[in-house]
């Protein structure tokens, strides 16, 4: 066989769809590929995952900038160490009874770019 016709085959074979490419999908047999959904990210309305709930001791209480100072435990969602900081809160109705050394529990998220306390509860 001559060469050039050797090299043609191989181009054309190369060329050519595999069987793999060319078999129609059977819908009844295959199985389908899951296509991944975004999670749609919590609103401050409808949170749409279930936050921890972490330790914590108030250390300031700022109802009129709707603040609270937080020395907390580890945040596991946010992936935050232990610390002190500064928490928007996002129902600032939940700032009337506490103050400074109260113990709680709460639970907190990134809301519009904030780290933001969504509950919290009194422990005794």
């Amino acid at each position: 066989m001559p060469k050039t016709l050797i090299l043609a085959c191989a181009l054309l074979s190369l060329a050519l769809p595999s069987p793999a490419q060319t078999h129609s999908h059977d819908h009844h047999s295959a199985t389908p590929t899951a296509t991944p959904t975004a999670t749609p990210a919590a609103t401050a309305t409808s949170p749409v995952k279930s936050l921890p709930m972490v330790n914590a001791e108030v250390r300031r209480v700022d109802a009129g900038a709707g603040t609270l100072t937080l020395k907390h435990g580890a945040i596991p969602n946010l992936d935050m160490p232990p610390m002190t900081m500064v928490f928007q809160v996002r129902d600032p109705s939940l700032l009337g009874p506490l103050k400074v050394g109260d113990k709680l529990r709460f639970s907190a998220d990134k809301l519009n770019g904030a780290y933001t306390v969504v509950d919290l509860e009194a422990t005794p």
